[in-house]
């Protein structure tokens, strides 16, 4: 005889965790993150265009990409930050590669202006990002 397998969305944990991750979303400085975090991806996206190395291939298809990237994963946490909390550790290293790629990506060596924005843009990213974290983790201890 076998039993039939329970359906994990009857169990109350379930409902707990769903309402601990609302609260959190919900929260000023997650929204805050979240925002200047999705801002930080566009803007990223767009920088070669905006700062004017678009010429510099590598880069603007990295900073292209990386930028889409956490565009889309900011906008996955305001849409559904239970859904998307197994993946905020994405952000801060996304960030970080946006801090390091005008030196790694192959290429003629960018501009001044193309290194600062970058640098700029990735540290907003990493700093949004631990903070979106940090909230997580903090509420969940409680």
């Amino acid at each position: 005889m076998t039993m039939p397998t329970p359906d994990i969305e009857q169990h109350p944990d379930v409902a707990v965790m769903r309402h601990r991750y609302d609260q959190i979303s919900e929260s000023p400085m997650a929204q805050s993150a979240d925002g200047l975090t999705f801002l930080a991806g566009l803007y990223l996206a767009m920088s070669p265009w905006v700062i004017g190395f678009s010429g510099h291939s590598p880069l603007t298809m990295s900073n292209l990409f990386t930028g889409i990237a956490i565009a889309l994963l900011a906008a996955g946490f305001v849409a559904a930050y239970g859904h998307f909390h197994g993946m905020a550790w994405v952000a801060p290293i996304l960030g970080a590669w946006a801090i390091v790629a005008p030196w790694v990506v192959d290429g003629p060596t960018p501009e001044n202006t193309a290194i600062v924005s970058n640098v700029i843009a990735g540290a907003v990213v990493v700093l949004c990002a631990l903070a979106m974290m940090s909230g997580t983790m903090r509420r969940t201890r409680s």
